[in-house]
């Protein structure tokens, strides 16, 4: 994968910061089966601003919860231990994903706020499909875009060739394949192979824009996919990827899902998305 990538861009990778200890830890506790309250304070305790922005999230009107709530002991009785191990998971990505992101168009915020809005999206559409709990969908969903935090000032420079590319038809993300030599999504894969992710989810990474062409199907790159282009009208038009594109008849198909299925559900997406928006507001 790495063979014809420029240099410049994969030392900006290998200097790439490690998730944080919290996220590390955050992420075991999902794959156990019985987590306690207690254990999840622990770690949230050990960094108060991970704390705040958990609650600022549990609060969002998206989660329906129906009184503010101020402590994570009473978060975590409303939402469940799973579901909130999920937002606190969201709330560390923030870190790294609520900073402008040069080359993109994205403001302070947009990037975290649309990867949050994929990854409840794509927990919904496990569900309402019936998806085996086994399989991590929730996290590829919300770290899926995270290869334009490397990427950002490369598109930032070759912005003219890959938009005269777009202006010609080409799908934004083949315009930055052919213009860098990569593309965020590979870039993606590979900051998630230099955290030691497993590899079901550094393919759903990579392939969140073409789940065919996965070598493995573990419906995640699927699920992923179409979470994605759900939120993606949300996305501001005039950035560089404000293009809405429908998704492959056969993804539908392998997920059993119809167009008025995909539009309705996309709608909901929508929706989700504005409920954060209310709550989650950046400088």
């Amino acid at each position: 994968m790495k063979d014809d990538i420029p240099d410049q861009i994969l030392e900006k990778v290998s200097i790439f910061p490690n998730m944080p200890q919290a996220g590390v830890k955050l992420r075991a506790l999902l794959v156990k089966e019985d987590v306690s309250t207690g254990e999840i304070e622990e770690i949230l305790r050990r960094d108060p601003g991970l704390a705040t922005n958990v609650l600022r999230l549990a609060n969002s009107a998206y989660f329906g919860i129906p009184s503010k709530v101020s402590t994570l002991k009473h978060a975590v009785m409303l939402l469940g231990v799973q579901r909130f191990s999920k937002i606190a998971v969201s709330a560390c990505a923030s870190k790294a994903m609520d900073a402008a992101v040069e080359g993109y168009g994205l403001s302070p915020g947009e990037l975290w706020l649309h990867s949050i809005a994929v990854s409840t999206t794509a927990e919904a559409l496990t569900k309402n499909r019936k998806l085996p709990e086994t399989s991590d969908f929730f996290t590829p969903a919300l770290l899926h875009d995270i290869g334009k935090l490397v990427l950002g000032e490369f598109v930032k420079k070759e912005l003219p060739k890959i938009e005269a590319l777009v202006a010609n038809g080409v799908p934004f993300e083949i315009a930055e394949k052919d213009v860098l030599g990569t593309d965020h999504a590979e870039i993606g894969a590979l900051i998630l192979s230099k955290w030691s992710f497993p590899s079901d989810l550094v393919n759903a990474v990579r392939w969140h824009h073409y789940p065919e062409a996965a070598e493995i199907s573990t419906l995640q790159p699927e699920i992923v996919y179409i979470a994605n282009l759900m939120c993606q009208s949300n996305v501001d038009s005039e950035s560089a990827e404000g293009q809405q594109i429908m998704p492959y008849p056969s993804v539908l198909n392998q997920l059993n899902i119809k167009s008025e299925q995909y539009n309705a559900f996309a709608e909901k997406a929508r929706s989700w998305m504005e409920k954060l928006s209310d709550t989650l507001t950046f400088d």
